[in-house]
């Protein structure tokens, strides 16, 4: 799942922008670069060293029955500050989750405003969040790992590290705007600042108004501004906890690292990497190919191939964008020139996107095993069948509308090409099989199991495929770390208001009034797959995952619904809900991966997205689809 909402304020400078923008002082060109270098080179090498040490710890305790005792310690210290340098790598590359559907609707101005208010937010916060990150590596100090024998804090040291950074580099490309946008900026900040600090003593005597105030009304301002949604809930928890309540702030750094440092989400960078290796070694073509070598001859043929291929390839990458960029680039020119229109195929390119997310090893997934304690092996069991009958729904939908058009030119393929299709498709569809097997084995843990693909991948792009690019590596190692970055930041950020959220009392007040729910089960279900399509449309999955699902999950179990199926439900009505025009900012992912106007799959969309629905309440309605699978208990 690729972060959709991606833009960080559109300054100069985003992937060497700066150095040709005109009117830049070179010096800033420059030092823009040199900040990238800073973050990009130490995150590429850190995804690098993660997928050697965690393969290495497989080889280890498997093939050679000597695990590595300091394995996991070492890569916990390497997995934090991976996600801080990606984090810093995703700010420099535009590469973090931002709610940019009201903004872009402006004009050129009021959008060059807005972008300036975005990027004061994201600066007010990292320079106010630098003081309590200096008191959290002081404290972490005084204690030593207990297998490595060092201290933590040079673990800890990369968030000051890479707050540091991102607040020059937020700073060079406020300058870069001109002394004018800067220093109102600067004055603005310093105004906001000073006029919260100020009502302070009037806050603290509003108690819980001031979640509205915060939860509601900083995070609603900041995210519809653009501010990358990590930062507004950072600034948002932040602020409250400073201005109305008497915690130490350095509870906010404990918090995110507490969110960003659980070893279960290194399996995130892992499977994105995965993801793009798969599509360099051309493992994605091959399935396709052979997909097509079957139905590419019948009426919507190559649109039954997309569901089909989307479903297969998710099933191994993890990634949405990975997904769709693999996917879309080999199936639509053949499509056009069947005469499919560009809006239906970006419409079905979005439906397939939201079917697809509970195909295992979604990061989706992973995320909501690692906060709410659902067996990740489970999730990955029970999601299979969700997906397929989505898929199903979206078929039947294809059929409807292709069942009146004239027969296609194309040929139906023989029994020997559609038999050196298979062949060559063989390696590329055994990856989720030997993903599988090396979980269930006992060869490898979630989190390691990837590093399996991984090795296997690349063996297969060498040695089958012949597709092995070495000059691609770099590129993809940093695409890794930057996409890894903006999603572990978000889990940092998400956790503290979560945490926040919950000693407010506001957890104990959601539990009684969704446990009041008319309807029980049923209704508690109902409110949930709206609730969660609005949230996906707004916050994308993964924020609302870590902000909501501490707090509903044990109620669903009081309910009596199996956490599995829950989580199923909740994950596909965010995915229908990210995957809806007008707000559903994977829409415009899914535009801009097939380079597709978004005007033109509007109303296409529309039954694609019914059909989902009706999948979803399928799903929810019958338990068995998520659950049917699973080991009894």
């Amino acid at each position: 799942m690729r972060s959709h909402a991606v833009e960080t304020p559109r300054v100069p400078g985003h992937d060497g922008a700066m150095r040709t923008a005109p009117g830049v002082p070179p010096w800033l060109a420059f030092a823009d670069r040199a900040l990238g270098l800073l973050v990009a080179v130490p995150a590429a090498l850190l995804v690098l060293a993660e997928v050697v040490l965690l393969f290495w710890g497989v080889c280890a305790r498997y093939a050679f029955h000597d695990p590595l005792v300091w394995g996991d310690e070492l890569a916990a210290i390497l997995f934090l500050w991976l996600a801080m340098t990606g984090a810093a790598t995703a700010l420099h590359r535009s590469a973090h989750m931002r709610m940019t559907a009201l903004v872009n609707r402006a004009s050129d101005d009021w959008r060059q405003r807005w972008d300036t208010v975005a990027l004061v937010a994201t600066m007010v916060f990292l320079g106010l969040i630098a003081l309590p990150a200096y008191a959290y590596l002081k404290q972490q100090w005084m204690i030593v790992t207990p297998a490595l024998e060092i201290n933590d804090a040079w673990r800890v040291i990369s968030i000051l590290y890479a707050t540091g950074c991102m607040l020059l580099m937020c700073l060079v490309k406020l300058l870069a705007r001109g002394w004018r946008a800067a220093l109102a900026g600067i004055v603005v900040s310093a105004v906001v600042v000073i006029g919260l600090e100020l009502a302070g003593p009037v806050l603290q005597s509003l108690g819980n108004l001031n979640l509205l105030i915060f939860f509601v009304g900083v995070v609603g301002f900041t995210v519809l501004s653009g501010m990358p949604i990590a930062f507004s809930f950072g600034l948002a928890v932040f602020s409250y906890l400073a201005l109305s309540t008497a915690m130490p702030l350095e509870i906010v750094v404990s918090r995110m690292d507490e969110g960003m440092s659980q070893l279960l989400l290194l399996a995130v960078p892992m499977f994105v990497f995965l993801g793009l290796l798969i599509e360099m070694t051309g493992m994605a073509r091959a399935m396709i190919g052979f997909l097509a070598s079957l139905l590419g001859h019948v009426r919507g043929g190559l649109s039954y191939v997309l569901v089909g291929a989307m479903y297969l390839v998710s099933g191994i990458s993890g990634s949405k964008a990975a997904d769709m960029a693999a996917v879309a680039p080999i199936l639509f020119p053949e499509m056009k020139q069947r005469g499919e229109k560009p809006g239906e195929l970006v419409a079905l390119l979005s439906a397939t996107g939201a079917q697809t997310e509970t195909v295992p090893p979604s990061i989706v997934l992973i995320t909501i095993g690692s906060v709410t304690g659902v067996s990740i092996s489970a999730l990955f069991t029970g999601g299979l069948l969700p997906g397929f009958v989505l898929a199903f729904a979206l078929c039947m939908l294809v059929w409807w509308r292709s069942r009146a058009r004239a027969p296609l030119s194309a040929t139906r393929a023989g029994a020997g090409v559609i038999g050196k299709a298979f062949i060559a498709a063989i390696p590329a569809l055994a990856l989720p099989l030997v993903i599988r097997f090396a979980v269930v084995e006992g060869i490898a843990t979630a989190t390691e199991v990837s590093t399996v693909g991984i090795v296997y991948a690349a063996l297969a792009g060498i040695f089958i495929y012949r597709r092995f690019d070495l000059r691609r590596l770099g590129p993809m190692l940093v695409e890794t770390a930057a996409l890894s970055g903006a999603i572990l930041i978000i889990i940092g950020t998400a956790t503290a208001m979560a945490w926040a959220l919950t000693q407010s009392g506001f957890s104990h007040s959601l539990a009684t009034f969704m446990e009041g729910l008319p309807g029980g089960a049923i209704g508690f279900m109902a409110v949930s797959i709206v609730m969660f399509v609005v949230l996906g449309s707004v916050l994308e999955g993964i924020p609302a995952i870590v902000l909501f699902g501490p707090l509903l999950f044990p109620i669903a179990r009081e309910v009596g619904i199996h956490e599995v199926h829950y989580a199923m439900v909740v994950i596909l009505s965010m995915g229908l809900g990210l995957f809806s025009p007008p707000f559903g900012v994977g829409y415009y992912g899914a535009c801009a991966v097939s380079k597709i106007h978004p005007d033109e799959g509007v109303k296409p969309i529309i039954g694609y997205m019914i059909a989902l629905l009706i999948g979803i309440v399928v799903i929810a309605a019958v338990p068995w689809i998520s659950t049917g699978f699973l080991p009894t208990r």
